[in-house]
């Protein structure tokens, strides 16, 4: 089977694993991550870093992601982790985001990035409290302020070729998109899903649940449970650290019952790791690839050639390489893999527009 990977290239994607074990999970932790000072980041750097989302720095998905772009560059520039270099706070929930915020300002990044939709409001206030920090927001158009660059992705374009391999690959006719929270960004994710999944099966079932959390695994476990249990045997997820609870169930069912067909299409990273059954048994499909590392990159080399896109907001799609499909590691055929890259190919020259729009019930 030929092997073909889509979109993003992904080897700054996968490189970070053994950089993050280093790290140690304690450094999660706000109150020592405030006390580290990097050594070795003499002479003129640009110091960058990065406030998470409740998912977690080490949520497999989209926080993981910026966090590998910050370290990225921060290792291509020869910095250190922490003050001066390169860095990271963890929220514990949204009352966080305006005291992490604050808290690297304080402690004189170049450039502090606030992670996710949900943080646009904090980063409004930050913006206009602090007029001479560098700040970027990744997923939000929602704040304008000179001294702050919003940064979007495309979701429904990469979401639009899942859903073309979903609906090419199911045998039951039924498949199902579990995502996080209620917003935009999700939406967009969905629309793009049920698009691409209609564009070659009109008649394709597809079940949805919005479990209302990126953080917590449970959720993501009961609505994949009802899912499966019900016909679906392809599921997407939209659902940061919640959607390892989609592959934790079938993971479980394909263990119980090697000949289950369930399958888990992963989302923001290359997510076949958190698919793996056994040694000759994976259950990820494929992953829908988000370059929050390769924007973070981007971003903070800009800001730190003087060129900071200050007051813009800057969209990664398909023709970008800002969104994309992993390698399927041979999961799927190659008549399909054809039939991807020629969606992929009219999303990204404009004859095909994917709406951002969820589908109305």
């Amino acid at each position: 089977m030929k092997k073909r990977k889509f979109g993003l290239l992904i080897s700054s994607v996968v490189a970070t694993g053994a950089i993050l074990a280093a790290c140690g999970s304690d450094e999660g932790k706000d109150k020592e991550t405030e006390t580290s000072t990097g050594a070795g980041n003499e002479g003129d750097t640009f110091s960058i870093a990065m406030v998470t989302d409740v998912g977690g720095v080490d949520d497999k998905s989209f926080n993981q992601s910026a966090w590998e772009g910050v370290q990225k560059f921060g290792t291509d520039n020869g910095l250190s982790k922490g003050d001066g270099g390169f860095d990271y706070l963890q929220s514990q929930s949204d009352a966080d985001y305006n005291t992490n915020l604050n808290n690297l300002i304080r402690r004189d990044f170049d450039l502090v990035f606030g992670v996710g939709f949900m943080m646009a409001d904090a980063m409004g206030e930050v913006a206009g409290e602090n007029p001479d920090a560098q700040l970027a927001l990744i997923d939000s158009a929602d704040v304008t302020a000179p001294n702050l660059v919003n940064i979007l992705f495309k979701e429904q374009e990469g979401a639009f070729l899942a859903g073309v391999v979903a609906a090419e690959m199911s045998q039951t006719g039924k498949i199902g998109f579990v995502g996080g929270v209620d917003i935009p960004v999700i939406n967009r994710f969905h629309a793009g899903f049920v698009e691409g999944a209609k564009a070659v099966n009109p008649d394709i079932e597809i079940q949805v649940n919005y479990t209302g959390a990126f953080d917590d695994a449970s959720k993501g476990k009961i609505a994949a449970n009802s899912m499966y249990s019900s016909g679906v045997d392809i599921i997407f997820h939209a659902a940061g650290g919640t959607g390892n609870g989609v592959f934790s169930e079938a993971k479980e069912r394909k263990a119980k019952d090697p000949n289950a067909n369930v399958w888990v299409i992963g989302v923001d990273a290359d997510q076949y790791a958190e698919g793996q059954v056994d040694d000759a048994t994976n259950i990820t499909l494929t992953s829908m690839l988000k370059g929050v590392n390769n924007a973070v990159v981007d971003v903070a080399t800009k800001a730190k050639e003087g060129n900071f896109p200050g007051g813009e907001t800057i969209v990664y799609g398909l023709a970008e390489d800002g969104v994309g499909l992993a390698d399927s590691r041979g999961a799927i055929p190659q008549e399909v893999l054809d039939k991807v890259e020629e969606y992929k190919e009219k999303i990204a020259s404009g004859e095909i527009t994917v709406s951002e729009e969820k589908p109305k019930k």
